[in-house]
């Protein structure tokens, strides 16, 4: 859980994941805060990694990936500080990532919800998401409905990728095109997203265009840089999947 001056948040969100994923252990990663973020972590019941400055969103969940790939875990869920995702969610990705072993990743995305309700942001930014889920759709050649989600479980091959390599600029989206230049396979699933609890957007409505046109550039110039080389898969059966266009269908009840 990456986390900047949540101090009103990552508590209960921590108790909620405790709550409905007893089977996880709870990493909070400080990203700088100068409020009370870590000791309420802390008190919570989580494991804290503070950072000794703001590294940013991509920089916060490196250094989670990184703790992960370090001490062995096999799967990593990530679960924003600001009570935004629902962790009663974290079964049905759970299960979901279990149910294929060629999957490597699966993500939330509330626009697969088939009530429509749950919290989908202010329309400026939903105008954005439609344009992002285009392109990213287009490039991976599968469809992706919310690239801004970073309501999203790795298996051990993403825990590896992301910890050698992950976007820091714009990590949601170019995270999901990372997974598709290393023939990575990923799914999504719907879930009901909730208006966050504390803090604010760093993105405004006014700066909504702005930011769409630099992801939108980061986008095509990530298409073109290098990356780290992974191992190759274990089982023809995760290649053969890499290679399919689409991700098979998936229904995720509504939690209760």
């Amino acid at each position: 859980m990456p986390a900047h001056n949540e101090a009103g948040a990552v508590g209960p969100t921590v108790a909620e994941i405790h709550r409905w994923a007893p089977d996880f252990d709870v990493l909070v990663v400080d990203d700088g805060s100068t409020d009370a973020t870590a000791p309420r972590a802390r008190e919570a019941g989580a494991t804290v990694l503070a950072m000794p400055f703001n590294l940013g969103i991509g920089g916060a969940m490196q250094a989670g990936y990184l703790y992960a790939r370090e001490h062995g875990y096999e799967v990593a869920v990530q679960v924003d500080g600001d009570g935004q995702h629902d962790p009663r969610y974290i079964k049905d990705l759970s299960a979901r990532l279990a149910s294929d072993p060629a999957l490597d990743m699966v993500t939330g995305s509330r626009f697969l919800a088939p009530e429509g309700d749950g919290y989908r942001s202010s329309a400026a930014r939903r105008i954005g998401i439609r344009v992002f889920s285009g392109v990213v759709s287009r490039i991976t050649g599968r469809r992706v409905t919310d690239p801004t989600s970073g309501f999203r479980m790795t298996n051990r091959r993403g825990i590896e990728l992301f910890a050698r390599d992950y976007p820091h600029d714009y990590p949601e989206i170019e995270a999901i095109l990372l997974m598709h230049a290393h023939r990575l396979n990923s799914c999504e699933i719907p879930v009901t997203m909730r208006a966050r609890t504390s803090g604010s957007s760093t993105i405004s409505s006014g700066q909504s265009v702005y930011y769409m046109v630099k992801v939108l550039l980061a986008v095509f110039v990530g298409l073109f840089r290098r990356h780290p080389v992974l191992d190759p898969p274990d089982s023809p059966a995760v290649e053969a999947s890499a290679r399919a266009e689409e991700c098979p269908p998936v229904v995720a009840e509504r939690p209760t």
